[in-house]
């Protein structure tokens, strides 16, 4: 998507923070400990941290957690659920952080919204020499069937490019990172899938998938549709007609780490 696309859907989550905070999964700490092993310290910022999904399991993993989030509503969300937590107003391409002063960037379901030609400058001024940069994504596991009956039902305003494990590999191989130069010195980019599940029902799944950016733009009367169409295939599916059900996810991780300092940085 063009520049102009793009923040339309990324500044879309802020009439929907206390819905994204109620229904939007966490992420799987098997994941988030991948994502930071080799980091050389424990200081993380969550960037683009949203209501708080990845900063509270970075929370409850011991990390020295730093969240930035440039949406109010969202970031009010964020505060609300962890107080302790030290939450900054800011974006991936204006960081308010100095130079060297996290071990760890990660950023959970936001990277692919960031500008990188700015934020990769930006991430590297941050990170020190060693740091870890992560995006990790909830990606659903359409290895099941009735989940792929879900994405193709949905379409892609409800579950997109990066929403299932093949996609996201293919999409995610080479973009979302900063391009190695003088500014963002980064090495070769990992990519692994942690398996992860979410409790729900047909009618609170909806509700989640309600929360998707693509959702979010799409006129009232369309949305309602293509909402009516998930909710009447849940309803069809023995897996989740009655009461409450796992939905299969994975959380990938893709990882890279910084390889030094630069003066352009």
């Amino acid at each position: 998507m063009d520049s102009d696309e793009r923040l339309l859907h990324s500044s879309s989550f802020g009439a929907a923070a206390a819905a994204y905070a109620a229904h939007r999964p966490d992420y799987a700490q098997a994941a988030v400990r991948w994502a930071l092993e080799s980091a050389p310290g424990p200081r993380v910022l969550d960037l683009g941290a949203g209501t708080g999904k990845l900063t509270a399991t970075l929370a409850a993993l011991g990390a020295d957690v730093i969240a930035v989030e440039p949406d109010p509503a969202m970031l009010a969300e964020l505060r609300r659920a962890l107080p302790a937590v030290r939450a900054l107003p800011g974006s991936a391409e204006a960081i308010p952080l100095p130079d060297a002063s996290v071990d760890a960037v990660l950023a959970g379901n936001a990277m692919h919204w960031f500008d990188m030609a700015v934020a990769g400058p930006e991430i590297s001024r941050v990170l020190a020499p060693g740091g870890t940069l992560a995006g990790l994504w909830n990606v659903l596991d359409d290895h099941v069937e009735w989940v792929a009956g879900l994405a193709r039902v949905g379409g892609s305003a409800a579950i997109g490019p990066r929403d299932t494990p093949a996609s996201w590999r293919a999409v995610t191989a080479d973009m979302h990172l900063p391009k190695a130069g003088a500014a963002a010195r980064f090495g070769s980019p990992e990519q692994a899938g942690f398996p992860h599940g979410q409790r729900r029902t047909a009618d609170s799944l909806v509700a989640t998938l309600a929360t998707r950016a693509g959702m979010l733009v799409m006129p009232e009367q369309e949305r309602e549709a293509a909402l009516g169409r998930i909710g009447a295939f849940l309803s069809s599916r023995p897996e989740t007609a009655d009461g409450e059900f796992t939905l299969p996810m994975l959380t990938a991780v893709l990882r890279v780490r910084r390889l030094g300092y630069s003066s352009a940085a």
